[in-house]
């Protein structure tokens, strides 16, 4: 061939590009199209460099994006002509560089490939029943990286040299291993070992797996220690187990999730349906939200007072070894009984996931009778992510956004300078941008104690670390008691770096313009438990308020933000008491409709009476004087009241308790538009109607809803009627006030975020109805849509700010 048909082209490939088998594949379809040149990994992405006949670096090109690993994820290819290299003969993969900046993206940790999998469990293979096999398509990545670039000395393998079979497959870029870092067998890698609540070891390696799953078939209550962090682990069938571990979690009600060995299993207890086996088997394995069979063995107590339960498949070589063994036993002993695990967070409730050996040996010893430990350092702890797929082409949302996912990013509408979200107090998470790239952290948990605190801390130094950035700017809430406010407070003073304040709804309606990458004007619900609001305007002195039914204008351009209507207001008796204890919302809802004795104006007997009747007398009294009485337009808190009012639940243990239990006894088989006969109209300004400028927001009235309600439960209307009419009037009231204000803006885009999203029948009747309305309902896709997303909201708000001021402001 004339040197004239020969080209060179440099290319740098950015994205999820390193630690996922790429070089290899490269290296292979190099040699397949027989051209010469070189592939490396460097602080701006991969870099290749190819030569041959024109017509084979077009088709190298088009082939790489085309075929690219399981793993990767190419977002930007920079190709460019070099000179020729005469002479140039083969392909060779050389040694990564450092230097300082990177536009790369670390891999999520991934579920055991199926490659991996038939190998753990041939007798033939050196890697038989081996808790840690992995290749470049599978394995632990976030949980085990110090820094970037990820190459084994950067990440918690480093204390493993490999064995000579190891190094070999590792040294071959024809090894599905090369470069794998994480690679390891028996004889090189981590290992396994059970201990006792004092640290002794009893068994190892593969007797401690045999021996743990017969503690587990006796009865017995396990810390495991995965891929993330520790499970605490029961088995799932044996009611009084689940009970005992309920117990001694201080988690009486809050759902339980199961671990099964293939969906195979999962259909014996749950209904799946074919996107919830995607997501059970595919390569991120979350926990997936499934409908319950009736009279499946499952423990009662795994998801009590729900239709609904958690499952998930296993995802490390570890579960599927200890569900293996488990399920031997079982078929001995129970030869029709299902192999079942409950797999739930190892931690007390509300602090973080515990994730090294010494660590759960002291935070678990009151909970577990046995330890499974390894010698793998987790580096970052990480939760299962939670999801659920909604019905129709509702798609997928998440519940709880960690473990395979993160640090995938969000990406931005436009760029910007690096800024940090703090994230809200409740299932917090943190935000940092890179150039038009969001990455939010996995679920830190509730910031309401000193261990989270902590969590946050370590989360915010690690994403600066592996991201090679500093943030310019820090978005806060608005929430001045909040310990993401004093985070804020200790970066400023010891960093100079710039603060800022979003109000929490705000935060919710630029989270989901964010994700769908708008810049502009909207609307936005924000349907939710709690947020701190603002004062009354032109009320000098008027107390704040705590919004959570809002109808807001966001332009994510200007970053103008208006309130334009909000739920009507009612006290919370108690502060906190109240969120806790909602037969206190109901109260107070009556008490604003000059009900204030059980049985006036012929309304049913008040179902809290049995239990609070003593607390209920002096109700009127706190009413009355406004004593630790915030207002509230909170849609969660109106759900709340509405589920005490039936007589569902009148003391919650855990967020959303309440709620869910009267979404869930819903008539659904009655249509939205036949439910929908309670009132819930928009009320006028007392100034007439509102106009654009106007200060004073206009007013949803729950009120007349809520009295309907009671007039039709007094006239012995069923309770699931009851709820489904609730739920239609509200998503109907909703409806029309958005179609006004839609009117008269201008406007038809409208984000649906905040916590009451997690509600099936608003996940999906709300946009719905919106849609039929001529409007465009945008909803949180890649997080979720509780405080979750809160972190996002903020970070995009702060980089639009700064775009925009070309400056960094000061509180």
């Amino acid at each position: 061939m004339a040197n004239a048909d020969i080209r060179r082209r440099r290319l740098i490939v950015t994205g999820q590009v390193q630690g996922v088998g790429f070089r290899p594949f490269i290296f292979r379809l190099a040699e397949e199209l027989d051209l010469a040149g070189t592939v490396r990994n460097a602080p701006e992405g991969v870099v290749i460099e190819v030569q041959g006949p024109q017509r084979s670096l077009d088709l190298f090109a088009r082939r790489m994006e085309a075929e690219q690993p399981p793993l990767a994820r190419i977002l930007r290819v920079c190709s460019q002509g070099v000179e020729v290299e005469e002479g140039a003969e083969g392909f060779v993969i050389r040694k990564s560089s450092g230097g300082a900046g990177h536009h790369i993206l670390i891999s999520p940790d991934t579920a055991i490939c199926p490659e991996c999998q038939a190998e753990l469990f041939d007798k033939t293979n050196r890697r038989f029943l081996y808790p840690f096999i992995n290749c470049t398509n599978c394995g632990p990545r976030f949980t085990i990286t110090r820094s970037v670039p990820y190459d084994r000395p950067n990440t918690s393998m480093h204390c493993f040299p490999l064995c000579e079979d190891c190094a070999r497959e590792y040294e071959n870029p024809r090894d599905r291993r090369f470069h794998a870092q994480p690679n390891a067998c028996p004889v090189c890698g981590p290992k396994v070992w059970l201990s006792d609540r004092s640290g002794m070891v009893v068994a190892r390696r593969d007797e401690a797996m045999r021996k743990l799953a017969a503690i587990l078939m006796q009865g017995g209550i396990a810390a495991v220690k995965g891929l993330g962090g520790f499970h605490l682990v029961c088995d799932a069938t044996n009611q009084d187990a689940v009970r005992e571990l309920r117990h001694r979690k201080m988690r009486p009600y809050k759902p339980l999730a199961v671990m099964v060995p293939d969906l195979e299993t999962a259909r014996q207890l749950v209904e799946v349906r074919e996107e919830e086996a995607r997501w059970l088997s595919g390569r991120e394995r979350p926990i997936v939200l499934c409908r319950k069979w009736r009279g499946a063995p499952l423990a009662e107590a795994v998801a009590p007072q729900m239709d609904v339960v958690g499952m998930m498949l296993p995802y490390t070589p570890l579960h599927m070894v200890l569900l293996q063994r488990f399920g031997r036993l079982l078929r001995q002993e129970r030869q029709n009984m299902p192999t079942a695990l409950v797999m739930t967070s190892g931690n007390v409730s509300d602090e973080p996931i515990c994730l090294g050996n010494r660590e759960a040996l002291k935070r678990l010893r009151d909970i577990a009778d046995i330890f499974l430990c390894h010698n793998r350092d987790i580096l970052i702890r990480c939760d299962d992510s939670v999801v659920r797929v909604l019905p129709g082409d509702g798609g997928l949302q998440f519940l709880r956004r960690a473990r395979g996912f993160v640090p995938s990013p969000v990406f931005l509408p436009e760029k910007g300078p690096c800024v940090m979200g703090l994230g809200p107090e409740l299932k917090c998470t943190l935000t940092l941008t890179k150039d038009d790239q969001a990455f939010v952290s996995q679920h830190l948990g509730d910031m309401q104690n000193i261990e989270t605190l902590g969590f946050h801390h370590e989360i915010s130094e690690h994403f600066q670390d592996i991201l090679e950035v500093q943030p310019e700017l820090v978005v806060r809430d608005q929430h001045p008691n909040y310990l993401t406010t004093s985070v804020a407070q200790d970066m400023a003073r010891k960093t100079g770096v710039g603060t800022a304040i979003l109000q929490h709804h705000f935060a919710h309606a630029h989270s989901v313009l964010a994700e769908h990458k708008y810049l502009g004007p909207a609307l936005c619900l924000a349907l939710d438990g709690t947020g701190f609001g603002t004062s009354q305007p032109n009320v000098p002195g008027s107390p704040w308020t705590i919004w959570g039914g809002e109808c807001l204008l966001v332009d994510s351009a200007t970053l103008r933000h208006e309130r334009l209507a909000h739920f009507a207001e009612f006290g919370l008796p108690g502060g906190e008491a109240a969120v806790r204890e909602p037969w206190r919302l109901a109260q107070s809802m009556l008490w604003e409709l000059d009900i204030e004795a059980s049985g006036m104006e012929g309304t049913s007997p008040w179902p809290w009476l049995p239990e609070f009747e003593m607390a209920s007398r002096f109700l009127p009294q706190i009413l009355r004087k406004g004593l630790n009485c915030p207002l509230t337009s909170s849609c969660g808190r109106l759900f709340d009241a509405v589920s005490s009012m039936l007589g569902l639940c009148q003391r919650v243990s855990y967020e959303g308790q309440a709620a869910i239990m009267l979404e869930q006894v819903q008539d659904l088989s009655i249509p939205l538009r036949d439910a929908a006969v309670y009132p819930c109209p928009l009320m006028k300004n007392t100034g007439g109607e509102r106009l654009e400028g106007e200060t004073a927001p206009r007013e949803l009235d729950t009120y007349s809803l809520f009295r309907a309600m009671l007039r039709d439960m007094t006239a012995g209307t069923p309770v699931p009627v009851l709820a489904r009419r609730f739920h239609a009037s509200l998503i109907m009231g909703l409806a029309e006030m958005t179609l006004h204000f839609a009117g008269k803006l201008g406007l038809t885009r409208v984000a649906l975020s905040g916590g009451v999203m997690q509600n099936v029948t608003f996940a999906t009747e709300l946009p719905a109805q919106l849609s039929a309305l001529g409007l465009i309902p945008m909803t949180n896709k890649q997080l979720p849509p509780n405080d979750g997303c809160i972190s996002l909201g903020q970070a995009a708000f702060g980089q639009r700010l700064l775009n925009l001021r070309g400056a960094c402001p000061h509180e």
